[in-house]
């Protein structure tokens, strides 16, 4: 290729240049550095500061310590503040029990809100209309006229939500419609209780199932900056008084053994663990002893079931009615659902390769339990 003429600009040139000193530049901020690179250059980074600039910041961050311990004392008054109020709302919660259970049928109410003026209609034209029509078209409504109260209400808010929703299989579902309430019950020693009620029915004999959380919002010294608030660090489950052959978290499987020297085939019959929502109330144990770790599987675990413990706690108990009407939905599925689509080819060569594979709710990314969710 001939040189340009002296004296002329080669200007695609100097813009490719300007193009790659500018990625050049970028790729050396560390905003664009992965968190753990970042770490250890701003880290190194400030190693090489003046000495006397290396005092103000260690004064900073000794600022930023009681900064720290005057916000863990906050988390606390605030969890006093959400333990006084619960009884608040206790007398509303036992309307809504008695108005879902059909104990107690309100007299007709007009609307004391303003539906929002930007709802789209399910008559619009588009495909999100085209697909609520075909669903709408699968929907069995089996609901008589004359029911009382509004029945299968918490299951219907399970489906309604994708984390729930997973946990939700189709064998669980009888016994689902028995749910008549959840409530929630704090304790004086920074904990709190899920309480599951149920009717009567074949499955056990429990008419409560509770699952404990603990929380703690204290500044750890070992590592104080990662402080970020209230956090739950363990859960416990109870006891499912399953009646005979009813139990939905283990299935019957049946093998055939043949012996090697006789050649006599028998049959094993034994119980193996199955996915079932009621696998809620048996979560993985955390070691007392800080030494011990726990295995990916029982991490992965914990941390989703932290976070339903957390979502039942703030989002649904509160605001059932709203997650039911669909007035609350979750926003966060239709970016995962963008993301998806981008790798649309990528995700169905994984979905062929894991055909048959188990899957465990909430298995988007390794946590460590101790590390989610914030209150």
């Amino acid at each position: 290729m001939d040189a340009p003429p002296e004296g002329n600009i080669d200007t695609e040139s100097c813009n490719e240049l300007e193009d790659e000193k500018s990625t050049s530049d970028c790729h050396a901020l560390p905003a664009y550095m992965t968190s753990v690179v970042r770490r250890q250059f701003l880290q190194e980074m400030i190693r090489k500061l003046p000495e006397n600039v290396q005092n103000r910041i260690v004064a900073l961050k000794n600022l930023q310590l009681e900064h720290l311990e005057i916000e863990a004392k906050f988390f606390n008054e605030v969890y006093n503040l959400e333990k006084a109020y619960q009884q608040k709302y206790i007398p509303l919660f036992t309307k809504r029990t008695e108005i879902i259970t059909g104990a107690v049928d309100p007299p007709k109410e007009e609307p004391k809100w303003k539906e929002p003026a930007d709802v789209p209609s399910v008559t619009a034209e588009g495909e999100a209309a085209e697909d609520i029509t075909e669903a709408l078209k699968n929907i069995k409504n089996n609901i008589p006229q004359d029911a009382k109260g509004i029945p299968d209400f918490w299951l219907t808010v399970f489906r309604n939500t994708v984390i729930l929703s997973e946990m939700v299989q189709d064998h669980d579902e009888p016994v689902l419609r028995k749910l008549t309430d959840i409530t929630i019950k704090y304790d004086d020693e920074h904990s709190y209780f899920l309480e599951f009620h149920f009717d009567k029915n074949e499955y056990f004999s429990n008419p409560v199932l509770t699952k404990q959380y603990f929380l703690k919002a204290t500044v750890d010294p070992d590592d104080p900056f990662a402080f970020e608030g209230p956090e739950i660090y363990k859960c416990k489950g109870c006891v499912i008084n399953w009646e005979k052959k009813m139990n939905l978290t283990v299935k019957t499987i049946r093998k055939k053994q043949k012996h090697k020297e006789r050649g006599a085939v028998r049959t094993i019959v034994k119980q193996v663990p199955t996915d079932s929502f009621f696998n809620f109330f048996n979560p993985p144990e955390i070691p007392t002893d800080k030494k011990e770790e726990v295995d990916e599987e029982s991490q992965q675990i914990l941390a989703t079931d932290f976070e339903i413990g957390h979502f039942l706690r703030a989002r649904i108990i509160p605001k059932a009615i709203l997650y039911y009407t669909g007035d609350i939905v979750d926003d966060e599925d239709d970016e995962d659902e963008e993301e998806y689509d981008e790798n649309e080819e990528d995700d169905s060569e994984y979905d062929d390769a894991n055909e048959g594979q188990v899957k465990h709710v909430g298995n988007k990314k390794k946590q460590n339990p101790n590390d989610c969710p914030n209150q």
